[in-house]
């Protein structure tokens, strides 16, 4: 397999793909559409493509076939359509370019779907090219024909349909150009068969060279906003920065860390921000949210200021909504005005790139020397210390078997560096609690929960960083969504390691059946049909493992590290175990179920009414005495 370090491409300053100026294939001055479209993606730096051919697509793929053959890209035959979208969505999440995937027309379209909802659920850059029926027959129920550019309007950041080969290279300017600037998303390009095939005078168009008017993110924060901000940060006593994945999508962990030092304030993360913050930090707290630490959700309860920063404020994050920090004046930082006030309200809403605003406000602070004053919010901070020591998460030990928080903290310990990516439920969930990734070394579905995710995403982290330990952490429910993508990784060698924790079951749908369905399991087991993982490798030429006595996980995992080349293995692990702390549906942040001892008394029930001295209020909101807001 060709190494993606074998290319050396200019970055920028925020880490993304630079536009490179020229192609290595000569462009002729008579060219088809194919070939517009493919030297386009060359001239934005564009390496690998994933993807399934078909017929509607096969011109561009005759086009791909002798430009792959100059070395300048190389396209990875997925082996499903599905799986491309995952892979393109994991390249991009894990190196912060565009990730580029194809697909033909009809079905191989329709396949791609989850994938691109996956990607604009968590803001994702990617361009989707599809083939499309020739332009006559548009519309006439041809064979193979949908309408994937009204079929996925809901789900993409923008859309084409290319009418005239003589637009290919604008089109593609300016799909790069929205993908990836303001709120990062998907962009669909679909493509007529016969204008792939039609030859024009090709006129390349060079990346960064298109204006579109109508469309000019806000980049720059208001002064006089960010000003506002620094006033209620200077003025808080209990203050809490909320990070979310906007900040990791603008490469501002730096920054990130800049602010909580300079004011000592403690962080918690959503799903998507994980990574943003350091979590070995003594000012981290972690994630919070349904399945978040104990003490982050305590101290987004009892905060009296919540500095929001790229997150979007998601019912997975604040349980019961109207009590989600409800004692909290509210900072907003975000690059999507849209996002700004549509769940909460904020004191000072900012709109801007998350990396500029802090950099601004970071600036401001230094010139006018401005940062937290002595014991500002030791308080605070000895409170939620408090928390953290008797509200711990959990690494459960059983005598006959081994809990899947114990294989967690052992690959973790063991490969503490690498690319992390994940299916979706308990697993998923256990990770997000126990692994302490770097920025962009956590790959996972957030906000569609895609299982299937995790092997095919692994395999575009792969493609791009080679040389780095690339771990997808799945379930044995979530493993069987795409393990046909197993084929890829044997073709291509692609050295992913698959850790299956196994319990037989869709665990967090038996879990929430346990709970709040009377333990009425229905359809949920997955014991019976599971394939022997094993044999299953071997079939495709891969290594199989099984792991299920505690004595040799360790050394099983060692076994997997060290192969040179991709490896699944199947852990057992205990069956009914649950994920805790979790917040119940319609429960806010701090009742959760499963901690190890009860509820606290908080800061809000010590809380005092400034204006009559009322002690201990009930109210979150207004003092019940006098009717002062707090």
């Amino acid at each position: 397999m060709r190494s993606s370090s074998q290319i050396s491409l200019p970055k920028s300053e925020n880490n993304q793909q630079s536009p490179v100026s020229k192609s290595s294939v000569t462009a002729p001055q008579r060219a088809s559409g194919g070939f517009a479209l493919i030297d386009s993606l060359l001239r934005h730096g564009v390496e690998h493509i994933f993807g399934y051919p078909g017929g509607a697509i096969l011109p561009i793929y005759d086009d791909l076939y002798k430009i792959e053959a100059t070395g300048t890209v190389q396209h990875i035959l997925v082996r499903h359509e599905q799986g491309a979208s995952h892979a393109a969505d994991g390249y991009a999440r894990a190196t912060g370019k565009v990730g580029v995937c194809f697909g033909t027309s009809g079905p191989g379209a329709t396949n791609l779907v989850t994938g691109i909802a996956t990607a604009y659920m968590d803001s994702i850059p990617m361009i989707v090219v599809t083939g499309q029926v020739p332009r006559a027959s548009i519309g006439t129920d041809a064979f193979q024909e949908t309408d994937i550019y009204g079929i996925t309007l809901p789900i993409v950041k923008h859309s084409y349909v290319v009418r005239d080969a003589k637009d290919m290279a604008r089109i593609v300017a300016e799909a790069f150009h929205i993908a990836s600037t303001g709120r990062p998303g998907p962009v669909l390009i679909d493509v007529p068969k016969d204008v792939a095939l039609e030859e024009f005078d090709y006129v390349p168009v060079e990346p960064g060279s298109i204006k579109l008017p109508g469309y000019r993110p806000t980049v720059k924060g208001n002064p006089r906003q960010i000003n506002a901000a620094i006033q209620l940060i200077q003025e808080s006593r209990r203050p809490l920065l909320y990070v979310g994945g906007g900040a990791i999508a603008a490469n501002a962990h730096e920054e990130i860390k800049q602010l909580a030092e300079l004011f000592n304030l403690p962080v918690t993360t959503t799903l998507m921000g994980i990574g943003a913050f350091d979590e070995h930090h003594p000012l981290s707290l972690g994630m919070l949210g349904m399945h978040g630490t104990a003490y982050a959700n305590f101290a987004v309860t009892d905060c009296d200021l919540l500095i929001c920063v790229g997150a979007r404020f998601d019912d997975r994050v604040t349980g019961k909504l109207d009590e989600f920090a409800s004692l909290a004046k509210v900072i907003h930082i975000d690059i999507d005005p849209a996002e700004v006030g549509k769940n909460r309200v904020p004191e000072v809403p900012i709109v801007g790139d998350v990396k500029n605003v802090l950099k601004d406000l970071l600036r401001r602070c230094k010139d006018a020397n401005t940062k937290a004053t002595p014991n500002q919010n030791q308080e605070w901070l000895n409170l939620i210390n408090s928390w953290r020591q008797d509200y711990p998460l959990i690494v459960p030990h059983h005598a006959d078997s081994i809990s899947p928080q114990e294989v967690i903290v052992e690959v973790g310990t063991q490969a503490p560096q690498a690319f992390y990516t994940t299916d979706v439920g308990q697993h998923q969930m256990w990770a997000a609690q126990f692994l302490k990734n770097g920025p962009r070394r956590w790959i996972s579905s957030a906000g569609l929960g895609t299982m299937g995710f995790g092997v095919p995403a692994a395999m575009g982290v792969k493609v791009a960083f080679p040389d780095d330990e690339v771990i997808c952490i799945s379930g044995d429910a979530s493993f069987q969504m795409c393990l046909q993508e197993l084929g890829t990784l044997a073709q291509y060698g692609i050295n992913v390691k698959t850790l299956i924790l196994n319990n037989g079951w869709q665990g967090m749908v038996r879990q929430w059946q346990e709970a709040f369905y009377g333990q009425r399991y229905s359809s949920s087991n997955m014991e019976v049909g599971m394939p022997d993982i094993e044999l299953l490798a071997q079939a495709y030429g891969i290594k199989g493992m099984v792991i299920t006595k505690r004595e040799e996980l360790a050394d099983k995992i060692a076994e997997m590290l060290a192969h040179n080349g991709p490896v699944i293995v199947n852990v057992h692990v205990t069956r009914d175990e649950n994920c805790y702390p979790m917040v119940a549906p319609g429960k806010n942040n701090s009742q959760m179920v499963g901690l190890p001892k009860p509820i606290p008394r908080t800061a809000v029930e010590s809380i005092s009414c400034s204006n009559c001295g009322t002690q201990n209020l009930p109210s979150h909101n207004f003092c019940g005495e006098c009717g002062t807001k707090l």
